[in-house]
């Protein structure tokens, strides 16, 4: 019996071996890691990062009224600390066009500014606004466009004091909603089931089947247009620019057989992507997608990655928890 037992541990020690073999990565690592972590003071997860027309000036929000301001690209941060009384807010977006900004947050916070951050006011809000903020991008002088997690979408160009609907209907509650730099909209529905898209002049939300039985992740805008989607179970997918947004192009897996998922995609520049996900992982493309190399030099990043932002080719951040963010840093990169 005791024989037996022992034959039958080995033999269960190597499907355990033989399983986690087919289960591990077979993505080529890149020796290109132009990534420098930067650890803050905190215990927050970042949402959202905006620089002013001062190219050394931004702002980095998130959680538990997370606010963080740096003076050298990026390079250090100060966390700066608003009264907001008791309320427990958590900021979700911030966005700057010149000296003018904005920071948006739950339960229903908007703030402005049009000193570059350096003081904020908060604008007060309706309490019949279909749910609350999720984000704002500033537009120009006095003028920004805000969306809630319900798919309501608003637009100020008195700073503020009113603000007009350019919806009709909500979309329903929201997993994310992305919007392209034309001023298009793509929303995922809290349970990933089903995605819908809004076009300026449209007066309701289009709704649109997800392209596959697994659900969807998040969606977005690449600067030239194409909408793309993350998938559970590590797919991505890029919609053809040339037709509409219900033709979709091959499945894309950069990596098979992983458990974690990708949360964010974004481009630097064209044909160079970046896909970054939970247990910080992150992959590059250098093909538009075709091939995909993961950064290994932070894989044991204790952080799950939500969202990549590219200011400009040359200052970009990717946002985690628990006070990580990645700086992109070219001249770190490995040889």
């Amino acid at each position: 019996m005791t024989i037996f037992m022992r034959k039958l541990k080995q033999i269960l020690i190597l499907i355990a071996v033989s399983l986690f073999c087919i289960s591990c990565s077979k993505v080529p690592s890149t020796s290109y890691n132009p990534w420098t972590l930067v650890s803050l003071e905190t215990d927050s997860s970042f949402a959202d990062v905006a620089f002013t027309d001062d190219p050394n000036r931004g702002w980095l929000v998130g959680s538990q009224a997370a606010l963080f301001e740096t003076t050298d690209a990026g390079k250090t941060w100060q966390e700066k600390k608003l009264d907001l009384g008791e309320e427990k807010a958590s900021f979700n977006s911030v966005s700057f066009s010149g000296q003018e900004g904005w920071i948006t947050g739950k339960p229903a916070i908007l703030l402005h500014t049009e000193d570059g951050g350096t003081s904020w006011s908060r604008i007060p809000l309706s309490e019949k606004l279909p749910g609350a903020p999720y984000s704002v991008i500033a537009l120009g002088s006095k003028t920004a466009e805000m969306v809630t997690d319900l798919g309501a979408i608003y637009k100020t160009t008195n700073s503020g004091r009113t603000w007009q609907a350019l919806v009709e209907g909500a979309v329903g509650v929201a997993r994310t909603i992305s919007r392209s730099s034309d001023g298009k909209y793509v929303a995922v529905s809290a349970r990933g089931n089903f995605y819908s898209t809004w076009e300026p002049g449209q007066n309701e939300w289009t709704p649109h089947n997800r392209t596959s039985s697994r659900r969807l992740q998040t969606m977005g805008y690449s600067d030239d247009g194409r909408l793309w989607l993350l998938a559970r179970g590590g797919q991505i997918q890029f919609a053809d620019p040339e037709n509409t947004d219900e033709e979709w192009g091959e499945v894309i897996y950069p990596e098979f057989s992983t458990s974690w998922g990708l949360l964010d995609l974004a481009s630097r520049v064209p044909e160079e992507l970046w896909v970054a996900g939970g247990s910080g992982n992150l992959l590059v493309s250098f093909d538009d997608g075709k091939t995909w190399q993961k950064d290994r030099d932070i894989e044991n990043t204790p952080s799950n990655f939500y969202k990549i932002v590219f200011v400009s080719p040359e200052k970009g951040f990717i946002l985690g928890q628990k006070g990580v963010l990645l700086r992109y840093e070219p001249s770190s990169q490995t040889a």
